[in-house]
């Protein structure tokens, strides 16, 4: 199995996956269990062989955003929990007992419809509470927390007696800066949290999991570690941010490459691409790169994001379209047909982060690996070797990627 019948593709790493599961899950302590964050396709590595490689180096759980991922998992013969972190609709509810997914809830309709569920295929279904400790979003004020669960505990679960219905099992918030050198906020906000802890179990109330932490605050503040850690961003081998500075050395899991298309020369005064935002003062050695935004790859990155070939970087020249782009490769000798480009990772002594690509493209490295496309293939490695690839055009029988 190989790359030679590709015209751009994505190589993932597996054994990076596997080295930062276990230095991310070290971070945590003795006794600290590791989730994973997979939501988005594993922001772009894909979730099935990442989920695999994330267990295999240590993980205990993993998480995602939709019924629908947490389904895909199941599917590919994943049993670890699966907490799903977004809104659950009621109408979800049987399909998140029959695949045994764990929900986050935070509203009675939906709680209800979980219930239901759970108690009509007589099954005892895990459940977190997520506390909006300042992040605005999804989940219940501090002040909301105790009450909830006064009604859930209504419809809890009594495993011993083989009563159906909910578990209390996590209790987890999100923190909205911990990415920042300054830690005050995300202190305040895990204050505000054990505080909600201390009133939960002066009411009688205990959750086996509590977690906190996401990558920047694994990283940084691992005091703060509790039952369980959820990392999303650091398992791929990124930085949660430029203040993030990891004390153990994480490796980027992902390397974005294709081929050059044509190579020539355009006479000066020739205008490149839609626009015309780019014209040549002088005779140019142009490549074209067969890759725009319909993979994913930003119009941003126009006329000031560049590729690697030969090693070298290229500049790009003109706008990036939605299937190709043209680079100046004046300036790198015997540049032909098919040669491979780097737009994402290393190659000889050049490499482009994809936090170099998010700083071009004015915004994140979570952003640059989450937007790739279906149509460019994930390539999975294993010390070097193809073990797998999932692209638009390969079957089923093809992947043998690596169980767990």
């Amino acid at each position: 199995m190989d790359t030679n019948d590709i015209l751009t593709w994505a190589e993932v790493d597996l054994d990076a996956i596997a080295q930062n599961a276990r230095l991310l899950k070290s971070c945590g302590g003795s006794g600290c269990e590791l989730m994973v964050a997979v939501k988005a396709n594993a922001y772009g590595h894909g979730a099935v062989p990442v989920s695999r490689m994330a267990l295999a180096g240590g993980a205990t759980r993993l998480a995602v955003h939709r019924v629908e991922e947490g389904i895909e998992l199941r599917q590919a013969g994943i049993s670890v929990p699966i907490l799903i972190m977004g809104y659950t609709l009621p109408a979800e509810s049987e399909a998140v007992v029959q695949w045994d997914l764990t929900p986050t809830v935070n509203s009675e309709p939906q709680a209800r419809a979980l219930s239901a569920a759970a108690t009509a295929e007589e099954k005892a279904l895990p459940v977190h509470i997520k506390v909006d400790t300042g992040m605005g979003r999804y989940g219940l004020l501090p002040d909301e927390v105790v009450g909830f669960t006064r009604f859930l505990a209504a419809m809890e679960a009594n495993p011993a007696s083989g009563q159906p219905g909910l578990i209390l099992e996590g209790l987890y918030t999100h923190f909205a800066v911990a990415d920042l050198a300054d830690k005050a906020y995300t202190r305040r906000q895990f204050r505000v949290y054990m505080e909600v802890v201390e009133r939960l179990e002066a009411a009688g109330f205990s959750f086996p999991l509590k977690h906190v932490c996401n990558s920047a605050a694994t990283i940084d503040l691992p005091a703060m570690a509790l039952d369980m850690v959820r990392c999303g961003i650091a398992l791929y081998g990124l930085r949660p941010s430029a203040e993030v500075d990891p004390p153990v050395a994480l490796k980027a899991a992902l390397t974005l490459k294709s081929r050059v298309a044509r190579v020539r020369t355009l006479p000066a005064g020739a205008s490149i691409s839609y626009g015309r935002t780019y014209v040549t003062e002088e005779p140019t050695r142009v490549a074209l790169i067969p890759v725009g935004y319909g993979d994913g790859y930003h119009r941003l990155l126009s006329n000031r994001g560049a590729v690697l070939i030969r090693g070298k970087r290229a500049p790009i020249v003109g706008r990036v379209c939605m299937d190709q782009f043209v680079v100046n490769v004046s300036d790198i000798p015997g540049v032909r047909l098919h040669d491979e480009v780097v737009l994402i990772g290393r190659q000889g002594e050049g490499s482009i982060s994809a936090e170099q690509v998010a700083r071009w493209a004015e915004t994140i490295n979570y952003e640059i690996t989450t937007g790739l496309m279906p149509r460019v293939t994930r390539v999975y490695l294993r010390q070097g070797r193809v073990v797998e690839r999932v692209g638009l055009m390969d079957s089923p029988g093809r992947n043998d990627g690596p169980q767990t």
